[in-house]
């Protein structure tokens, strides 16, 4: 069996390491449940090449993605349910469907704001279709769309996206802003009667009000975070250098000496962001 750019081959190299006897026993093992938490690591992995702009890596990243969804289906397919081509048609109908403007009779030009109401509401039709005919428990919900598997801020940002479809949403970005003021007292309050419940509450509602602020200005919050676990690792890094270079263990050192490097390396990458504007406005 060889390499192949045919999504077939593909599929037959996961119908051979599932196949018993012949196949690969740790292959074997997996089910849809034990496979989930690597398809959402290589969802992650991908958002990552993207943002250090490495498109070698983001092929490779694709393709991980892509043997996450080719497992999943060879696992229903072997349970009787669907299989790889189902899938294919089954994404290929709904973007046909969600997109009656390039697909439909009539071709319509419209702006992306018009473009993301009608999405929902296609979405939204589509639901109800297919509770047609069910009893339902009780009331469906307008937010009952947003995958609970999803990363706690991308869902955050979801529910409220999904609530400011019918008008439940803050006018203006400043009062967003004072939300956020207002949960970090509440915390202070709970910091002061030392109530572990009270204070873990208060900090979701902080992370989730900071969530609504990067909706609001169009910042996604997973992307932001990213970048600053990413300025951390740099900054820290920095630490241990300076420090090896002068022969000094990083835990030896007071708080004092490494706040110092810290800042050492914040001037640095501020001094390279300038000196690159700059750059940019002779270019």
């Amino acid at each position: 069996m060889q390499a192949s750019r045919d999504i077939k081959g593909l599929i037959e190299v996961m119908a051979a390491l599932r196949s018993p006897g012949s196949g690969c026993a740790w292959d074997l093992a997996q089910s849809f449940e034990t496979i989930v938490p690597y398809t959402i690591e290589e969802a992650y992995e991908v958002a990552d090449a993207v943002a250090r702009g490495d498109l070698n890596d983001l092929k490779e990243e694709l393709g991980d993605l892509l043997l996450q969804v080719v497992f999943q289906a060879r696992i229903a397919e072997e349970q009787g349910f669907f299989d790889f081509g189902a899938v294919v048609e089954a994404i290929t109908e709904k973007m046909l469907r969600r997109h009656p403007h390039v697909f439909g009779t009539v071709r319509e030009s419209l702006p992306p704001e018009e473009l993301k109401i009608r999405w929902e509401r296609i979405k939204q039709e589509e639901r109800a279709a297919k509770e047609n005919g069910r009893s339902l428990p009780s009331l469906q919900s307008r937010l009952d769309g947003v995958a609970r598997a999803l990363p706690g801020l991308s869902r955050a940002v979801k529910l409220q996206a999904q609530a400011a479809t019918v008008g439940f949403d803050w006018k203006e970005v400043r009062h967003v802003l004072d939300k956020v003021r207002e949960e970090t007292d509440e915390i202070a309050v709970a910091l002061e009667m030392s109530d572990q419940d009270a204070i873990r509450e208060e900090i979701g509602d902080l992370l989730f009000s900071v969530a609504n602020l990067a909706r609001h200005v169009k910042a996604d919050p997973e992307t932001a975070i990213r970048q600053a676990n990413s300025k951390f690792e740099r900054r820290f890094h920095y630490i241990e250098v300076s420090l090896a270079q002068e022969n000094k263990a990083i835990d030896e050192v007071g708080l004092e000496e490494m706040e110092a490097l810290w800042n050492q390396a914040r001037q640095i990458e501020k001094s390279k962001a300038s000196d690159e504007g700059l750059k940019n406005l002779i270019e």
